[in-house]
């Protein structure tokens, strides 16, 4: 039989804790009073937030990071031993010098404590290799190893679990449902893959029977998640570096879907219709046959009206602050949902009403010298069309005012991994029709070898080949100096990309912050660049 994951007070240590599903999963047991360790290249405010709820995390990813194991119970979350004093070189002497201190105080044999003395159970993601001297060094003490899935999978046991899956819409779906209940005053424990101003970060710590929780497909592990209400928003392709092809990313779907109760799915997606039978369906198709549907939609520059029908009855008006036909279907897989749970329409509208979207969504960043600046993490072909196409509508309304207003858009885009630009090459070279001028940076590799010999000027030309104006800039500061001299007043700059892109973003807009027409950094700035 397996080991399956203790919660009953057996520490928990993540390798790579900074990251944006991992932080979640550890800020929950955090708050369950759990004692938390774990290791991070990077300080940011998502470690300072594990770090101010007691969890103690180290700088580097060594096998010098256990050392704590020697501690008895009763100490539990205090300091281990300074850096200085734990820092070992990263060789395999230092690891083998690292784990015998360990073993030897610790330790009566492998894998087996001594009295008093309880081995972490250590949490990982796919992004750490076999090559990790901290993942090395808990297999040598013969620590329970876990993947972070298989964490997610136990918790979401614990509950009465929503779980939202989907190529893409995940995080905004599931913020939206997270919302919901909140607004029905349910409490729920929230878990999800973006940070949501609602309850400040990735994860919430609620008192209530629900959890709603981000299901991630990109490396199959979706199939362990056994939840109350399942959602697909839709599948496509997205991770060529996990799968050889659609038809095996369907079929982790179709286990998806034979592990939850219930499924709620959106049908406006042709390989959802074809392949997945769920038991609630929804479309922005009037003429389908949809649990959930919108009619006579109208699509505004500041949101969304749209009159909704459940099983042709008339439930009421939606009224969404979020942009594009996609957040539209993001909120109609909520309502679903909410009216599975038996809440009223009334109580899903007001909240679904308040909801400002997840950080990285089409976020506002700034607004200066009549520049609006956004971020979106959209990284592949279709989320790019998507967002571009709300950037456009925007746009579009705000040439009816009597004022020039917002003229163009700018999209600034760094493409992600290696695999999936050669994968979807021609769809990138198409995908950006809907902005006026393209800027493109290197390839951000997330570790890949780039065995397909692409860089980033290749995807440029192929754009090109489609759009009359595209510039390459290699690296981060070719970037910066490029829009120093382009941007203009009137322009939507869009920062797209799931690297590191959007890191940049703050510089640029001190750049223009000194400029001349300052109108502030506030969201409510471009309602006064359209009034």
């Amino acid at each position: 039989m397996p080991i399956s994951v203790d919660f009953s007070g057996r520490p928990f240590h993540f390798i790579g804790i900074g990251g944006i599903g991992m932080s979640a999963l550890a800020y929950i047991l955090a708050k369950r009073k759990l004692p938390i360790y774990g290791s991070d290249i990077q300080r940011s405010h998502i470690t300072q937030r594990l770090q101010d709820l007691g969890a103690q995390i180290f700088c580097h990813q060594q096998a010098s990071n256990f050392e704590y194991v020697k501690q008895s119970p009763n100490q539990g979350n205090q300091k281990p031993s300074s850096a200085t004093e734990l820092e070992l070189s990263a060789t395999q002497n230092g690891l083998k010098t690292a784990l015998a201190r360990v073993k030897v105080e610790s330790l009566n044999g492998k894998g087996k404590n001594t009295p008093g003395m309880e081995l972490p159970q250590v949490i990982c993601s796919t992004a750490i290799s076999a090559e990790n001297l901290e993942y090395q060094a808990a297999q040598e003490l013969g620590c329970p190893i876990f993947h972070r899935s298989d964490l997610l999978a136990a918790l979401i046991q614990d509950y009465q679990s929503i779980a939202v899956a989907g190529t893409h819409g995940k995080t905004t779906t599931s913020s939206m449902i997270a919302m919901m209940l909140l607004g029905a005053g349910l409490d729920p424990t929230i878990l999800i893959g973006g940070e949501v101003n609602a309850w400040e970060g990735n994860a919430r710590m609620g008192q209530g029977p629900y959890m709603v929780a981000e299901a991630d497909e990109s490396d199959g592990s979706l199939v362990k998640i056994k939840a109350q209400i399942g959602v697909i928003t839709n599948i496509e392709l997205d991770h060529p570096d996990h799968y050889e092809s659609l038809e095996q990313v369907i079929n982790t779907f179709k286990i998806f879907e034979h592990n939850c109760k219930t499924l709620v799915a959106c049908i406006d997606c042709e390989t959802v219709r074809e392949q997945i039978q769920p038991g609630i369906t929804y479309s922005l198709n009037p003429d389908s046959d949809a649990d959930y549907q919108v009619r006579d939609v109208e699509y505004r520059a500041n949101g969304i009206l749209a009159p909704v029908w459940e099983r042709g009855n008339f439930l009421g008006e939606l009224e969404l602050k979020l942009l594009g036909q996609h957040n539209l279907s993001n909120a109609l897989a909520a309502i679903a949902v909410g009216r599975q749970l038996g809440l009223e329409f009334s109580v899903i509208a007001k909240a679904l009403a308040d909801f400002e979207g997840a950080k990285r969504r089409f976020e506002h960043r700034g607004c200066f010298n009549n520049i609006l600046f956004v971020d979106d993490y959209a990284h592949h072909p279709s989320e790019i069309r998507a967002t571009l196409a709300a950037a456009r509508l925007r746009m579009q309304d705000s040439a009816l005012n009597t004022q020039p207003h917002l003229q163009r858009i700018v999209a600034i885009f760094q493409p992600h991994r290696y695999s999936r630009t050669h994968a979807f090459l021609q769809d990138f070279a198409q995908c950006f029709t809907d902005a006026d001028v393209v800027v493109l940076t290197e390839i951000y590799s997330a570790g890949e070898p780039n065995i397909w010999d692409i860089d980033g000027q290749k995807v440029a030309d192929l754009i090109g080949d489609y759009h009359p104006q595209v510039l390459y800039q290699p690296s981060m500061n070719d970037v910066k100096g490029s829009l120093a001299q382009l941007l203009q007043p009137g322009d939507l700059a869009i920062f797209l990309g799931a690297g590191n892109l959007n890191k940049i973003i703050p510089e640029v807009m001190e750049f223009y912050q000194g400029s001349q027409n300052t109108v502030g950094t506030e969201p409510g700035c471009f309602s006064r660049l359209m009034d």
